[in-house]
């Protein structure tokens, strides 16, 4: 049975494709509309070939034949993209409204279920990639090398193991590193890029001494490790600035209406340096979560998915749906209301600033499952943000390919890439809301998802 016959059996009898197909070492993709990450008019009936999970090349049906030795997999009627990153993903959580409990019952459990669960529906929501900001060092390089090796399947994710702040808080000392002085930054920020971290994540950098601030940025720098952190406060902004920070994440955390004028002067400052300040200077809002908590509360079926469920255990999936039972009782979100008034003109400001956002939702959160944030968090920036369709998808696609160096491999759907490519059936670009089911996603090549079912090879 040829590919093509299989793909309209798996459509009509609800089959799914074998994992021989799903796998296939030279693949073309036919007949879409190709939205490559670069920004420019899309290619209408594209022609995608793959060889080895890689792209070999791209044109039209009227341009290229596709050899014999491919297999054809269909993308009529649908818009192709590169996979999407989520740049703000909390692995170790998933949804539970109480943390205190969360850290400590499920300690044990992140590395075994909790963070290979979360990759995977990251992976089945279109996310290829996803930066994990935030997790036990030894877990999270375990978790990124077993999906590196394939023994497990999932986003590939850049990790930045434990976060470094002044002061672990209370119960967090697994995953949270106090730093009191330049000698101690410098030992941490080695002993996490000697572990393998790909990025460094920093937190309440205006409590830490300056010089153990500066200290950790010019180590991981020395280390070839950008840095990423907090904009919760005012003068975080300011310390993270000063010290050379590359990727501020974050809205902040208080209502107060608008950044002050001299951070918004400061932030001009950097973004008018551009390259010569080490490239441009990157923000993720993660705004999806304070906009839409209120509808959550209004109308939280989309508590009760199902997706979120995959790769966990009948006791997690539990205790996770008992903590959410009333969501708009949730301490952790009291305050919400009173911020989300705040964020049209935050994200004007930024926008008015001139850096280079990206899509990022801080999923993991309470409520946020990572099956649903990421195309929530673009749907929200086109739909209230006033940013185009295409902007969005680059800051879910090209822009943080370009933040990690990794550009040459990943970003867009174009020869010599790695083949990470997602399909939805629609014009993605009128209708952004069709991400929230994504009907096909490939990696590297390898196909884990098509007709909005997983292959054989994920089950």
């Amino acid at each position: 049975m040829n590919i093509k016959t299989l793909v309209k059996c798996a459509a009509v009898v609800g089959l799914v494709l074998g994992s021989a197909v799903a796998s296939a070492e030279r693949v073309a993709l036919v007949g879409g509309r190709l939205i490559d990450g670069f920004g420019h008019q899309p290619l209408a009936n594209s022609v995608i070939l793959i060889k080895d999970g890689i792209i070999e090349k791209v044109a039209t049906v009227d341009t290229l034949k596709v050899p014999d030795e491919y297999q054809v997999v269909s993308t009529e009627g649908m818009d192709l993209l590169p996979g999407l990153w989520e740049n703000h993903a909390h692995l170790m959580l998933n949804g539970h409204a109480d943390y205190a409990h969360w850290d400590v019952a499920y300690i044990d459990r992140l590395e075994d279920e909790i963070m290979p669960a979360s990759a995977l529906q990251l992976l089945l929501a279109g996310v290829t990639t996803a930066r994990d900001l935030g997790a036990p060092l030894e877990a999270s390089v375990n978790v990124k090398q077993r999906i590196e090796r394939g023994e497990i399947h999932g986003a590939r994710i850049f990790i930045t193991g434990p976060f470094l702040q002044h002061e672990p808080y209370p119960g967090t000392e697994a995953f949270r590193w106090g730093v009191n002085n330049a000698r101690e930054a410098r030992q941490k920020v080695n002993e996490l890029a000697d572990a393998g971290v790909d990025l460094i994540k920093l937190v309440d950098q205006d409590k830490i001494p300056l010089e153990a601030a500066k200290a950790i940025v010019e180590q991981a720098h020395k280390r070839g490790l950008k840095v990423i952190a907090h904009s919760h406060r005012p003068d975080e902004i300011r310390v993270g600035l000063e010290i050379g920070v590359d990727n501020f994440e974050h809205t902040g955390l208080t209502t107060a209406p608008e950044y002050p004028q001299d951070v918004m002067q400061a932030l001009k400052e950097r973004t008018a340096t551009g390259r010569v300040a080490g490239g441009p200077l990157y923000w993720t809002p993660t705004v999806e979560g304070l906009w839409n908590y209120e509808n959550t509360v209004a109308n939280p079926e989309n508590l009760d998915s199902t997706c979120w469920h995959r790769g966990l255990k009948d006791d997690t999936i539990a205790d996770i749906r008992a903590s959410l039972k009333a969501p708009g009782k949730l301490e952790y979100m009291q305050l919400t209301p009173l911020r989300k008034p705040t964020l049209k003109r935050k994200i004007m400001q930024l926008k008015e600033s001139g850096v280079v956002m990206l899509i990022g939702t801080d999923s993991g959160i309470p409520t946020k499952f990572h099956c649903q944030s990421t195309w929530n968090e673009m749907a929200i920036w086109v739909e209230e943000f006033e940013f185009s369709a295409m902007d969005t998808i680059r800051a879910a696609t090209y822009w943080p390919a370009v933040m990690m160096g990794v550009n040459d491999k990943l970003g867009t759907v174009s020869e010599g890439k790695l083949a990470d490519i997602i399909g939805v059936k629609g014009d993605v670009l009128r209708y952004i809301n069709l991400l929230q089911h994504v009907d096909m996603v490939m990696k590297e090549g390898t196909l884990y998802k098509y007709d909005g079912r997983p292959t054989a090879i994920i089950d």
